[in-house]
């Protein structure tokens, strides 16, 4: 019996991929290169800085210069990381109808906490989350079960009563790991080169209200 749903942050619940291209194409700017396009940003926004600035400069973490890039762009992106950033279409209801439920909701994202304590508020969930575990909330994030567990701990819910929905590989091998029913989010932060039939997933979902009729499974 489901008593939990927990969601990713980026692309799973919120669209945050164009407040994280704004920083890219600025810091890109400074570099006097050109900047990238959504379709571009898009399918990598939920990969985090590393795979951002990779992207748009081709510099891998181990060359001298990534530090620094990196470091522009998290201050780029602190400018800007609630301008345009907004949940998906139809997760409000689902939040209100999971609620009606008596069923709790919570978000687990490898998102650091300097961003979720303050991007969260600002989203207008219809129901507050019963848990926030941030990237750095653990000594290890996604793929590690440690958020999955702390996660449960919060709320005190069993992990094999938990749906864990998101957008990545990583997602669902945390869930899945960490015993949980795992649910890939197909709207998603999901790239034409990843083997998503691969992925530890036990249901794919096109659009958010397909949530609800997995909770009678």
């Amino acid at each position: 019996m489901i008593k939990a749903v927990l969601f990713d942050l980026d692309g799973t619940l919120a669209d945050t991929a164009p407040d994280l291209g704004t920083a890219l194409n600025r810091v890109l700017e400074q570099q006097q290169l050109p900047p990238k396009n959504m379709a571009e940003i898009r399918p990598v926004a939920s990969h985090g800085a590393a795979e951002l600035i990779k992207l748009g400069t081709g510099i891998q973490p181990d060359n001298p210069k990534f530090n620094a890039l990196r470091q522009a762009f998290i201050a780029e992106y602190e400018q800007h990381f609630t301008e345009q950033t907004v949940l998906f279409g139809g997760i409000n209801e689902v939040l209100q109808k999971l609620d009606q439920q008596g069923i709790v909701w919570g978000i687990i994202t490898n998102k650091s906490h300097i961003f979720t304590e303050r991007l969260i508020p600002k989203l207008g969930c219809s129901i507050a989350p019963a848990v926030v575990v941030s990237g750095d909330t653990t000594s290890a994030p996604k793929p590690s079960t440690e958020p999955m567990y702390y996660a449960c701990r919060q709320i005190n819910v069993m992990p094999e009563n938990c749906l864990y929905i998101g957008d990545a590989e990583r997602d669902m091998q945390a869930g899945r790991n960490a015993g949980m029913t795992t649910v890939l989010a197909n709207w998603g932060y999901i790239s034409a080169q990843d083997n998503t039939a691969s992925w530890p997933a036990d249901y794919i979902i096109e659009q958010p209200k397909e949530i609800l009729r997995l909770l009678t499974k």
